[in-house]
């Protein structure tokens, strides 16, 4: 028996609410306002299933991938049919492909705007041992 459930994963961000406004138009899952008591947190609630935080940190570094002199604490993989349609559509948007590129017929690395990696995953593409 489980202990507990998932909940929402929190990121950290020098602005919740540009970072949460641009995973809204990645995931179009909506934004909620921010808490008058929590102006530093905001999230994107699906219908179903797990949320993305976002909270305010004070003086944010962004995180050195694939470097370990400051690295990423997590990432995230989004799930699209066409990689080459992904790529153009996040780079529409103002997000960065990372020049480090390991396996870019699976997976593709990016930056969002407070300079963490997440990856456009082909859906076919499952890491894990079969």
């Amino acid at each position: 028996m489980a202990i507990a459930r998932f909940q929402l994963v929190a990121i950290d961000c020098p602005d919740p609410v540009a970072l949460a406004e641009f995973y809204s138009v990645l995931t179009g899952w909506p934004l909620t306002k921010p808490h008058a008591d929590y102006p530093e947190w905001v999230q994107l609630r699906p219908e179903a299933g797990a949320t993305i935080a976002f909270q305010r940190v004070d003086d944010y570094r962004a995180p050195e991938w694939p470097g370990q002199d400051h690295p990423q604490q997590m990432h995230l993989d989004l799930s699209v049919p066409d990689l080459d349609a992904g790529e153009m559509a996040v780079l529409q948007v103002g997000v960065v492909k990372h020049a480090h590129q390991p396996a870019p017929d699976e997976f593709r690395v990016f930056l969002d705007p407070a300079g963490h990696p997440f990856c456009l995953v082909h859906e076919r593409f499952d890491p894990q041992p079969s």
